[in-house]
């Protein structure tokens, strides 16, 4: 679950100002990666730059956490895979932090005739895999020939989002393949989609990465769901999803040392509550754990939603956003048995383990969904982390087979849990967690680890969970709905740039956000830097 991490004010109010203590030449606002990156940037270049951070750590939604009771197990608990973050941001920041390839890419368990089979991509299997599902070799060489398409956008994409945003026409230049920009950037997804695969469950994997946080169908006018499918796709120039060694956690810490390092000053349990700005000079009310202070900058970056960012300069915020999603952390004693005995679970869970996602399946889900009821058979996905990096383990745990297992439900938008959260949780988690079920010889929960009080290393999180621990809004994990990477109306250079000269936005609701990316971090900062 790639997600941003806010840090804002739950009021807009005017309060008196203490008097300015100090000058920054930035005061970044929120200390989530992206404003850790940014401050790096700002700090290496020889500025003076404050981060206040509300909670009492760093990180965000990019943080590993132990979440059971006496269990010592470090869980990525909100983003937890990495595929957009340039290696750029990496070598320039002198980042101590390291990726891993997964060695499968998708399992996507089925029934044909009554027989449990799956969908195995990834390896030297994939061939077999398609022609045993398909019967025959059409699916896999059209896989073969769209992924090989998609790569190509990514070539050619990737690069420019830590360069000035460029305008749509140049980036259609760019991309050279009519057919790509007509299939990515203009048609709705599902139409290349059921152009290129005639099997249901093949589309239905080819269709996840368009879903991901993202409430839309696979037709969608809005091509909201085109957006999501890119970013999915375009990351590192090759579509690669990669596991952070040491969890998400591990990168944020770098990021960390490394604004520190370059000379940053980092202030957690420090929440900014007012920004005045009158283009040049900015004042930031902050509520720190002493009472209230005003800190003076020259520039001030919101690494924190459009809404927050709306609410910090008293005025009117954007159309609120919706997330759309299930996390589930569980903790295993083993992974579990598969009904599908030609694949080992080693195999199956070391990429991502789709359940419930057939092409057909998915628009079940969205139209019962947007019609206002849970999905019947909700859709997710799953990985185990442990598998390429048991690092996140402790050595008692590792040497015992113990193995962690992320979950990520699609087509829950925030809607379906208003009215009672608790319950509609509750639901949604044993239909979830039931789906999972059908394709194992064993039920999920007779595989989970207790924590140190005897209850199941289980957790689950709503979008409304999302918005009251992360103040994301709406649990929206890309803080609003993604765009296409070009510069449209209104927008600035970098895709920062707010209404006031001396405030940027550099979390995921700038252009080119959303993800555990660093991206718009890197993009504030450039702005910044180039300013007179």
């Amino acid at each position: 679950m790639p997600a941003p991490e806010p840090s804002v004010s739950p009021s807009s109010a005017r309060r008196p100002h203490a008097p300015a203590r100090d000058r920054y030449d930035a005061v970044i606002v929120g200390g989530g990666h992206n404003g850790l990156v940014a401050a790096a940037y700002l700090a290496r270049a020889g500025q003076t730059v404050l981060v206040l951070e509300r909670l009492d750590t760093t990180g965000g939604a990019a943080i590993s956490t132990r979440p059971f009771a006496g269990v010592d197990a470090r869980l990525s608990r909100y983003s937890y895979l990495v595929s957009l973050l340039p290696r750029k941001v990496v070598r320039d920041l002198g980042l101590d932090f390291a990726v891993r390839k997964r060695t499968v890419s998708s399992y996507t368990p089925a029934l044909r005739d009554g027989r449990p089979t799956g969908l195995l991509v990834g390896g030297d299997r994939a061939r077999e895999s398609f022609a045993a599902l398909t019967g025959g070799e059409r699916e896999y060489a059209a896989w073969q020939r769209f992924y090989a398409m998609t790569q190509r956008v990514a070539e050619r994409v990737f690069p420019t989002l830590t360069e000035p945003l460029p305008d749509r026409e140049v980036l259609r230049a760019r991309i050279d393949d009519a057919d790509a920009w007509r299939a990515l950037f203009e048609e709705p997804i599902g139409v290349a989609v059921e152009r290129n695969f005639t099997d249901d469950l093949v589309r239905g994997v080819v269709l996840t990465d368009a879903l991901i946080g993202t409430f839309a169908d696979a037709h969608d006018a809005s091509l909201l769901q085109n957006r999501c499918f890119l970013y999915h796709v375009i990351g590192g120039g090759t579509g690669d999803w990669d596991v952070p060694v040491g969890g998400m956690g591990a990168l944020t810490d770098a990021l960390a040392r490394a604004a520190r390092t370059a000379g940053a000053e980092i202030r957690v349990r420090h929440e900014a509550t007012r920004i005045e700005t009158d283009g040049g000079h900015a004042e930031v009310t902050v509520r720190t754990p002493d009472g209230d202070q005003t800190v003076a900058a020259r520039r001030v970056l919101v690494n924190a939603s459009p809404q927050a960012l709306a609410a910090l300069l008293g005025e009117t915020p954007p159309p609120p956003a919706e997330g759309a999603q299930l996390k589930v952390n569980m903790l295993l004693t083993r992974l579990p048995r598969l009904r599908d005995r030609s694949v080992d679970p080693r195999q199956a869970f070391a990429g991502t383990f789709h359940i419930a996602e057939g092409y057909g399946q998915l628009a079940d889900a969205y139209r019962e969904a947007a019609a206002g009821r849970l999905p019947t058979a909700p859709p997710s996905e799953i990985y185990c982390h442990s598998l390429t990096d048991p690092s996140i383990l402790g050595p008692e745990l590792a040497a015992r087979g113990y193995q962690t297992l992320t979950l990520f439900g699609l087509h829950t938008p925030a809607r379906l849990f208003a009215a009672d959260n608790e319950t509609a949780r509750a639901t949604l988690l044993k239909a979830t967690l039931a789906e999972l079920d059908a394709h194992l010889e064993e039920p999920i929960t007779d595989c989970l680890a207790l924590d140190e009080t005897g209850e199941p290393c289980i957790e689950a999180k709503t979008p409304l969970d999302l918005e009251r621990d992360l103040r994301l809004p709406g649990g929206h994990i890309f803080h609003r709905d993604l765009s296409f990477p070009y510069a449209d109306e209104g927008v600035g250079r970098w895709g920062v740039e707010t209404a006031h000269a001396n405030v940027l936005l550099c979390g995921a609701g700038a252009v080119r956000g959303g993800g555990v990316s660093g991206v718009p971090g890197h993009n504030a900062a450039m702005a910044v830097l180039e300013a007179p």
